[in-house]
């Protein structure tokens, strides 16, 4: 496992401007969490620590990504935190994947209340034309799939210069191991610093080696 970066728990999601941001999502989350099972009662009760702190802290370890895709959106989670993160920053754009059409409309209301710059594409990762979206600077997900169908659907971005942020469970350090030693990608596995049962992984295509 890698140490964290410097600033991994730098970022500070109460703040001015940006807190009422993050305040309207809240009120928007719970207000839709019923009718569209977008988190559960436990979590929303302890949104701020366990879902936009947790996501917030994504940001670190791609600093001057500008375009993002967050793959399987659900709810927001990292792709709408990071979104409301960068609102201010000219050129962001975040592609949030979302295949269900209810949970799409909750995003698409939340980018417009907060002014994230967020677009929301209604459909399942796999039926998408990646190329679409370029550029991408990073792509990230959060408790989707196991890292290698996570490295699979992120495959041209990646191989095309993006970051892979992606948030796991433990088990994503021997899938690391394993992707790593096909000398195909560098990963680096970093400790969640607000869930020990988590990790977050860095992941970008292996540069080839000089003939």
């Amino acid at each position: 496992m890698t140490d964290d970066p410097p600033d991994a728990s730098s970022v500070n999601v109460h703040d001015s401007e940006l807190e009422k941001k993050f305040e309207i999502y809240v009120e928007l989350l719970g207000k839709w969490k019923n009718a569209t099972n977008l988190i559960s009662e436990a979590g929303f009760a302890n949104v701020w620590r366990r879902h936009i702190a947790d996501c917030a802290q994504l940001l670190a370890y791609a600093p001057e990504a500008r375009r993002w895709v967050d793959l399987g959106s659900g709810a927001g989670f990292p792709g709408m935190v990071i979104a409301i993160q960068l609102a201010e920053c000219p050129g962001t754009i975040i592609h949030c994947v979302e295949s269900d059409k209810r949970k799409a409309a909750f995003l698409r209301q939340v980018a417009r209340a907060t002014g994230a710059p967020a677009l929301v594409h209604a459909n399942r990762i796999e039926l998408g034309d990646p190329n679409s979206l370029m550029p991408v600077d990073a792509v990230t997900a959060r408790g989707l799939a196991p890292l290698p169908r996570l490295i699979d659907f992120a495959n041209v971005w990646l191989r095309n210069g993006a970051i892979g942020i992606f948030s796991c469970g433990r088990s994503a350090q021997d899938q690391a191991r394993k992707l790593t030693q096909a000398a195909q990608f560098e990963i680096e596995a970093y400790p969640n610093k607000l869930d020990s049962s988590a990790l977050i992984i860095r992941a970008r295509t292996a540069p080839r080696a000089s003939q």
